[in-house]
């Protein structure tokens, strides 16, 4: 299958965990389903990611002479592969979708409110990190310091 058809399949997989997450979030306070969606969306589907990642990893190696992590042109190169550059977008597809459970499992052991937690979740989702500080940024403005409960 070319990197295309695989990217076709990636992203639309991705999205569906994210909204299981966001299920997750809004399922009931120490209900069954919200540990299964939570467990689905932030374990189960980023190891998947995370098994397509080292296949297009294995299945590309060496596609781009000359790309390394070493300089920035190095990575250009790297990149220049449609198969490594696959393997970089499910990278960030699946470390992305990590940190958004991490967010929600914070959130919700610290009180702060679903709804303020969604703005976070679609920027970690489309700018990983730029999420991640805003939710960080939400977080001190709210005072949710100490875990107030577990969820």
């Amino acid at each position: 299958m070319s990197p295309s058809a695989w990217f076709s399949l990636a992203n639309p997989f991705a999205l569906l965990g994210w909204l299981i997450l966001i299920a997750g979030l809004f399922a009931r306070s120490g209900s069954a389903w919200r540990s299964r969606l939570l467990f689905m969306a932030g374990r189960v589907w980023p190891l998947v990611l995370a098994v397509g990642y080292l296949a297009a990893l294995v299945a590309h190696w060496g596609s781009a002479p000359g790309g390394g992590f070493s300089t920035l042109d190095e990575v250009a190169a790297l990149f220049a592969s449609p198969g490594n550059l696959l393997a970089g977008w499910i990278h960030y597809l699946a470390f992305d979708l990590f940190v958004g459970r991490w967010v929600v499992d914070d959130a919700l052991t610290r009180g702060v409110p679903k709804l303020a937690v969604l703005p976070c979740l679609a920027l970690v989702f489309m700018f990983g990190p730029v999420g991640l500080l805003l939710y960080f940024v939400l977080r001190q403005l709210l005072g949710a310091g100490e875990p107030v409960h577990a969820h």
